[in-house]
């Protein structure tokens, strides 16, 4: 992810846990999520938390383990992140349009 896009539309590390759970498939627990995204595990815990009450991201407990998956709405999500930031970055390839410069009027002699 470029990170003037990432950072400049989107929370990057949101971004790279939402990701990272999107497109591996495995089964995650909150610490080799934080290790693989590059997150700390507090931070990590708090995304999981708040993504579990949206809807995004369910868990199950075993024992002191949690268990991560997206949801549909989850990956929904996900796959819109990646369908923007790809628009995004498409778009800033293009060159920008010259702006035509006003003529000034004619002085009459």
């Amino acid at each position: 992810m470029p990170d003037s896009i990432g950072t400049l539309f989107f929370k990057d590390k949101q971004v790279k846990l939402l990701l990272t759970l999107n497109d591996t498939p495995r089964e995650w627990h909150i610490a080799d999520l934080a290790k693989e995204a590059n997150v700390t595990y507090i931070h990590t815990t708090k995304f999981v938390n708040k993504c579990e009450e949206m809807g995004l991201i369910s868990t199950e407990r075993h024992g002191r383990i949690k268990r991560l998956y997206l949801t549909d709405k989850g990956t929904a999500v996900a796959k819109e992140i990646v369908t923007t930031m790809g628009k995004v970055t498409n778009n800033s390839k293009e060159e920008p349009k010259k702006k035509e410069e006003p003529q000034q009027p004619k002085k009459e002699a």
